[in-house]
């Protein structure tokens, strides 16, 4: 299949030309502006929605820009009233709106505020879209997610577009495991899937999505960004959440999470701990050839996996005159990761046909902290929108893990064992500055320079074990000691404008990249040094005020890093090796995006086209190093394509149930050479949800979610279709102060991974069943003595959750 893309553009246009609609002539005309309360910003896609007066029918409908802004055209004369909403904020009605013929009504600024829980009140709660779209990204309320509220990050995004979540729990953006993942907007040194699996999903507000980042944004991920913004509440006075869960086979956990705002400066102090243990049926059938000797293993069993996570978090911020604010903030997180499994073993050669029988029983643990400061200050100009921004982040984090593989044969006497251990301090100080100049009435250009100082040693080493005398005996040809040395610098710049119903914004961003490996045992060094530059464009054009679409271009770069890079062999287990390759090339990344959405009344229609080429695409590639062990390494396998559409539908059939279905369906190709031999692998990959949110009674709500992902194949290999099913019940009580919610994963126990990898003189099939159903029931209580004075505004953006920067 070869791409062009001129179809493609062809495609896509075709595909919105069919639901644009042309503007007729107006009657009367509706304009507003649509802004929060407390620091007067601007709320783009609000829904805004016009009902006849006397029998309270639609009549019609739009949304705000990205200066707050909206117009409702072609109105007939008479009397309405006006609903005003956006998502996390208190909905507003303006009674009384008369239409007069061929004249606009201009209701100017109109004000309105986040949600906040309150024990002295009632608040009432509307079913509607979890999901957002802004110009650049997709957010994702947390709160709605009923089935995944006493999980982790990952099982939110289990029902989120773009995101796919295997059955390991490891988390892909349109295909690609290659993202950036930021905390309150900004990066960790820890592993993105690492850092989604350690954050509790009651301690998040939003989670975005943004697939075509800016060259505002770290380039760094194949796919995009993924952004968890924290709970916090900008109201003035104290409030708070605290929460426990607990589940069936020894799962528990809790948080604590606190605000105390005044007019000066606001503090914020969270606490979570949380303990999950999971088992799981495992099966392997494995045949490789190695100097015309082919050999054979089956294996099966269970194992035990143990996650231990305690984090802390606190902020302070006050603000320094009218014009300057200053926070400073830090992070501790402390993880521990166990893994035991018990696997029988039959082996046997072409050879010799006489099964052995065996045992293998493995341990890995995997523990560590982490620890982040950081400190940030704002100035805004006289002007509104004239504002210079910088912040300083420190972040230091430890590793430790020990491996040991031990086989015991049917008399109980352990044939063979090996241990082997890493670990390693990690450091890196980042800075950036950031400014921006209103050029006029929707025109501003921003500039900034960022950058970024790594450090990290990795130690490793082995054992074997001796059979004669039982013991571990170090084997010293097999230590390391591996120092990495990055140094990054980044310039950017953007110039956004709006002409009339058209939106632009262009922009580049220069990179520099210095990196060192010290092999310090070998006295060898591996060094990079080069210049990369990254474009973006973004387009948004409104046909009406009901239906809007946006294009998009941006290149993007993902560098391989940690042991993808180590030039010598680390024993994995005793049937696996793996090997780094310190001449990889960075992948480079070219995405073209084309979406288009409408908002007619409650109904939330989108589909995003998107198409993206992989160059110097980074695959794990595996071959055979002994009888029955294999090796994997990374290589430049060649090129992959990436062409499809995502489309979304969220509407009400009847009222109290809400329905939100999401598809994603694209065409996955793969080429290039391994092992000197050409390849080319391509599928057709495509996977849906259907979210069901119910409402039994005032207090009550019921959810239920279905999900499933089609086959996929890689340049060796392809994966099994699965799919599953999560459903929860949430109570309200004393007015919203206590909420329980009872939660039950995998329903049906269909959660089942299948893989296949096989090439020339290697196969290998593998079969993993979780456990399921998973039972969780989360207590949450909420306390707020709200000050029924004005909400503070700071220097910040003014939202819920963090900071953007």
């Amino acid at each position: 299949m070869r791409y062009r893309l001129s179809t493609i553009i062809a495609i896509m246009l075709f595909q919105i030309s069919t639901i644009g609609q042309a503007v007729s002539e107006t009657n009367g005309a509706l304009t507003g502006t649509l802004v929060e309360s407390a620091t007067l910003t601007p709320l783009e896609f609000a829904n805004v929605i016009l009902f006849n007066q006397t029998d309270s029918s639609q009549v019609k409908g739009t949304v705000s820009d990205r200066n707050g802004k909206f117009e409702i055209t072609n109105i007939p004369t008479g009397n309405y009233y006006l609903k005003l909403s956006y998502i996390g904020f208190e909905s507003e009605i303006i009674d009384n709106v008369e239409i007069i013929e061929a004249r606009t009504l201009d209701l100017e600024t109109i004000k309105i505020a986040p949600k906040t829980f309150r024990t002295d009140a009632v608040e009432v709660v509307e079913n509607r879209s979890p999901i957002s779209f802004e110009i650049d990204k997709k957010v994702i309320k947390v709160s709605e997610e009923l089935t995944a509220i006493s999980g982790n990050a990952v099982d939110i995004l289990e029902n989120v577009p773009s995101v796919t979540v295997d059955i390991e729990g490891n988390v892909s953006l349109r295909g690609s495991g290659s993202f950036t993942v930021l905390v309150d907007g900004r990066p960790t040194i820890m592993d993105a899937n690492e850092v989604l699996q350690q954050i509790p999903a009651s301690s998040i507000e939003n989670i975005e999505i943004i697939t075509n980042p800016s060259a505002k944004h770290d380039p760094e991920g194949t796919a995009g960004i993924i952004n968890l913004v924290m709970k916090k509440n900008k109201n003035l006075g104290t409030s708070g959440i605290a929460e426990l869960n607990g589940g069936l086979r020894n799962k528990y956990g809790g948080q604590l999470l606190g605000d105390y705002n005044t007019e000066a400066y606001n503090v914020t102090l969270g606490l979570d701990y949380n303990n999950r243990n999971y088992y799981r049926n495992e099966t392997e059938i494995n045949q490789t050839t190695y100097q015309g000797n082919t050999s054979f293993f089956d294996s099966y069993g269970r194992a035990d996996r143990g996650r231990n996570y305690l984090g802390v978090r606190g902020e302070f911020g006050f603000d320094l005159s009218e014009m300057d604010y200053l926070m400073f903030g830090a992070r501790y997180r402390e993880r521990s990761h166990q893994s035991d499994s018990y696997l029988n073993y039959s082996e046997w050669t072409s050879g010799n046909s006489t099964k052995q029988f065996f045992t293998s029983n493995a341990f890995r643990k995997r523990e560590g902290d982490n620890i982040s400061a950081y400190l940030t200050y704002d100035h805004k100009f006289q002007s509104k929108g004239h504002i210079l921004k910088a912040e300083i982040q420190y972040e230091r984090g430890n590793g430790d893990e020990i491996t040991v593989n031990e086989l015991v044969d049917q008399f109980d006497f352990i044939s063979s064992g090996r241990r082997s251990f890493e670990k390693g301090p990690e450091d890196e100080f980042e800075t950036q500055i950031e400014y921006t100049l209103p050029l006029g009435k929707d025109t501003k250009f921003e500039a900034g320079y960022e950058n970024e100082f790594e450090y990290s040693n990795e130690i490793t080493g082995i054992s074997d074990l001796n059979t004669s005398t039982q013991q571990y005996q170090t084997l010293p040809e097999f230590d390391r000691d591996v120092v990495y040395e990055v140094s990054e610098h980044s310039l950017f710049s953007l110039f956004g404008s709006e002409w009339e119903d058209l939106g632009y914004q262009v922009g580049i961003r220069a990179e520099y990249t210095g990196r060192k490996i010290l092999l310090k045992d070998k006295n060898q060094n591996f060094e990079i040094d080069r210049f990369d530059f990254f474009p973006s464009m973004h387009i948004s054009y409104k046909f009406n005020n009901e239906h809007q679409t946006m294009a998009s271009y941006t290149r993007r770069i993902d560098r391989p890093g940690g042991w993808e890079l180590e030039p010598f062999e680390t024993w994995v287990d005793a049937y696996n090796v793996r090997v780094g390759n310190p001449a990889l090339i960075p992948e480079f990344i070219d995405s073209y995006e084309l979406s288009y959405q409408a908002v007619i009344g409650e109904t939330v229609f989108s589909v995003e086209n998107y198409y993206r080429v992989n160059h110097n695409k980074i695959e794990r590639v595996r071959s055979v190093y002994d009888d029955n062990i294999t090796l994997q390494s990374m290589e430049n396998v060649g090129t992959d394509y990436s062409y499809g559409a995502e489309l979304m539908l969220n509407f009400d059939p009847i009222k109290d149930w809400n329905i939100n279905l999401m598809g994603n369906i694209y065409n996955y190709k793969i080429e290039g050479v391994i092992f000197d031999q050409p390849f080319s692998r391509e599928s057709l990959t495509w996977s849906t949800r259907f979210n069901n949110r119910l409402k039994l009674w005032d207090s009550a709500q019921l959810q239920f979610n279905a999900m499933y992902n089609s086959p996929r194949v890689y340049s060796q290999g392809k994966r099994k279709g699965y799919f599953h099913t999560n459903i929860a019940v949430r109570q309200d009580f004393f007015e919203k102060s206590l909420v329980a919610t009872l939660q039950i994963r995998d329903v049906f126990g269909t959660s089942e991974y299948e893989y296949t990898s096989e090439s020339a003189d290697y196969y290998n099939f593998s079969n993993v069943l979780n456990e399921s159903p998973i039972v969780m029931l989360s207590l949450k209580f909420l306390f707020n003595k709200k000050d029924q004075g004005r909400d503070r505004g700071n220097g910040g953006d003014g939202q819920e959750g963090g900071d953007d920067f």
